[in-house]
């Protein structure tokens, strides 16, 4: 029997679907075994920057139709947007159904306020040379690929899974700064705003941790991703956890590649239907 663990707030960001890096599956099996009250997608959730009508398989549909029959069903959804998906910053604060787009959202949770973003609006690379953070993007997604089949060959052959792109990030001084500088200087911030809890995406980093400066305290969050990491932030009984998927049994939600096979594109767009007709109703 499928018991789904109830919570009141989830956020995932990172999930890059339409990349060979992004896994759609566990992120699926993920969402099959969680029955949240909101669900906050904090940036980079569709790679509108690398995206390819050649690549976009039916898992990564499937997400999509499942965060919108979600929605259908009374969960609140938050889709903050990010510089993979900055496209639909033009469709800030539009709301369809259970569905809002917004830049930035603040959410009060048992009397503490939340500031939630993807966090590119502080990484200079982009602000000021978007076409080389585009470059870099394809890099990355390359080295993913190739990570993903050696990661596949070392299974095969009984060995642990390793990541290209952690041990870079560790070994480069100049990456440990900036993510050193990315939390520090958000985290600031959200004191001098008197928020206590500041959450973000964008690094791929996941993290809890606690700040505390000359003017005021907050928790700097981050969700990490859905290509390496595997994580998501939950908030439950008064306390924020990451959730980490690798550390997690979750067998009875796991998606199998024939359940795929029965997903079309009717299906999705009958799910934006459902929404619609959701939306009517409440209007009536």
């Amino acid at each position: 029997m499928k018991i789904k663990r109830k919570i009141e707030v989830a956020v995932i960001s990172d999930v890059h679907l339409g990349t060979y890096g992004c896994h759609a599956k566990h992120l699926l099996t993920y969402l099959n075994s969680i029955e949240p009250k909101k669900l906050i997608l904090n940036g980079d959730i569709i790679d509108i920057w690398q995206f390819s009508k050649r690549y976009f398989p039916k898992s990564h549909l499937k997400v999509i139709k499942k965060i919108m029959t979600m929605a259908s069903n009374g969960v609140e959804v938050i889709y903050i947007t990010g510089n993979h998906d900055e496209m639909l910053r033009k469709f800030s604060d539009t709301t369809i159904g259970n569905i809002s787009i917004v830049d930035k959202a603040v959410i009060e949770l048992d009397g503490k306020k939340a500031w939630i973003f993807h966090g590119d609006v502080f990484d200079i690379s982009i602000q000021n040379a978007k076409w080389l953070a585009k470059l870099g993007g394809y890099g990355y997604d390359l080295l993913i690929l190739f990570n993903r089949l050696l990661n596949w060959y070392a299974e095969k052959r009984g060995k642990e899974r390793y990541s290209l792109s952690k041990k870079i990030k560790k070994s480069v001084k100049g990456a440990v700064k900036y993510i050193n500088d990315f939390e520090k200087v958000i985290s600031e911030l959200a004191i001098e705003n008197d928020y206590d809890y500041v959450i973000c995406g964008h690094i791929h980093q996941p993290k809890m941790e606690y700040f505390e400066n000359k003017n005021g305290k907050t928790t700097y969050l981050n969700s990490g991703d859905w290509v390496e990491n595997f994580t998501a932030l939950e908030y439950q009984f008064k306390r924020w956890r990451i959730y980490n998927y690798n550390k997690d049994k979750l067998a009875p939600f796991v998606v199998y590649d024939d359940d795929e096979d029965e997903l079309e594109v009717k299906d999705l767009i009958a799910a934006i239907t459902i929404i619609k007709h959701t939306e009517n109703k409440k209007s009536d």
